[in-house]
């Protein structure tokens, strides 16, 4: 079979011919349809990771989606942060609990683009952020894949207004493209300014902060919430840590959430993945992102890691080169 291979951390991958693998106890095998280039994919590669150095060679790929005994399924694998092969090959050998069976209609490609982003956008709002109907959300960071669910999953859940942060025009455009009400130019590290954007893109106090980014935007962005309003973090893209004063906090009584996927149970992601796979098939879900062959994995994986692909790369395997 054809398959990316990390050689060596720190490197992009080689395409090669490799064995097909062989399921063993407990697992399936998976013909590949598409494997997504994702940030968690880049971070195990380059060796510096908290999971450590990988062992190589490995076929990176922390999830996918493709067919198992003639069914429609996403998966999940530890590529990079535990010994084994991931999606970015032809075929993939995965644990049978970290197969999800996909509903009719669901668009692998798209279902592999959003993937455990989209889980995170929709269990962020929902289980850990409380979102009701009718609720106003800011979303930050929302030009990049988990924004852009988030945007579109805070309609679908009922907010009155989405208000978005993003910080280059291009992703600004995407924001708009996924249907925020008000989008703020995140393009300044200085909270002031920044607060007063969102207080005037806002129809009133906020209700809850979707927030990919920390540092100057969160803290901003926390000042647009209401008495009591919630503040859910789920990274760190800006900056590790946050100018926040202790009034903020205390005068509005709001309370800041963190989040993980990891904190998931297997039931829940699954359940995620099946309402992903379901409004990407209604069309109400999707995220901007190309199509690659796996022959040009290597060039496609620079791309994504130098942040100039126009959405989420996700590789084809056996697409024409």
């Amino acid at each position: 079979m054809r398959a990316a291979q990390i050689v060596e951390p720190g490197r992009p991958p080689l395409v090669a011919d490799l064995p097909a693998p062989v399921a063993g106890p407990g697992e399936t095998l998976v013909e590949v349809g598409a494997a997504p280039v994702t940030p968690l994919d880049l971070l195990c590669a380059t060796g510096t990771s908290y999971f450590g150095r990988p062992r190589t060679p490995y076929v990176p790929g922390v999830q996918g989606a493709g067919v198992a005994n003639g069914r429609p399924v996403w998966f999940a694998t530890s590529a990079g942060m535990a010994p084994g092969d991931g999606s970015m090959a032809q075929f993939a050998a995965v644990p049978a609990d970290d197969l999800v069976e996909l509903p009719a209609g669901a668009d692998p490609v798209a279902v592999a683009a959003l993937g455990l982003s989209a889980v995170a956008a929709h269990m962020a709002l929902t289980w850990r952020g409380e979102l009701v109907a009718g609720e106003q959300v800011v979303v930050l960071g929302a030009g990049g894949v988990v924004g852009q669910a988030a945007v579109r999953i805070a309609r679908i859940a009922g907010a009155r207004r989405v208000v978005a942060g993003a910080r280059s025009p291009a992703a600004r455009d995407r924001a708009r493209q996924a249907g925020a009400d008000a989008v703020v130019a995140l393009d300044t590290g200085d909270v002031a300014p920044l607060a007063a954007r969102f207080a005037e893109a806002c129809d009133g106090p906020a209700d809850l902060v979707l927030d990919p980014l920390f540092g100057p935007a969160a803290a901003a962005a926390a000042r647009a919430l209401r008495r009591g309003g919630r503040w859910v973090n789920l990274g760190s893209s800006a900056d590790e840590t946050c100018p926040i004063e202790s009034s903020t906090l205390r005068g509005g009584s709001l309370r800041l959430l963190g989040y993980t996927n990891n904190e998931l149970t297997a039931e829940q992601r699954a359940a995620s993945i099946v309402f992903v796979a379901e409004q990407t098939a209604l069309g109400r879900l999707a995220v901007a992102c190309e199509t690659v062959s796996l022959e040009d994995a290597g060039a496609a994986w620079l791309r994504q890691a130098a942040g100039a692909a126009s959405g989420r790369i996700v590789l084809i395997p056996g697409a024409a080169s």
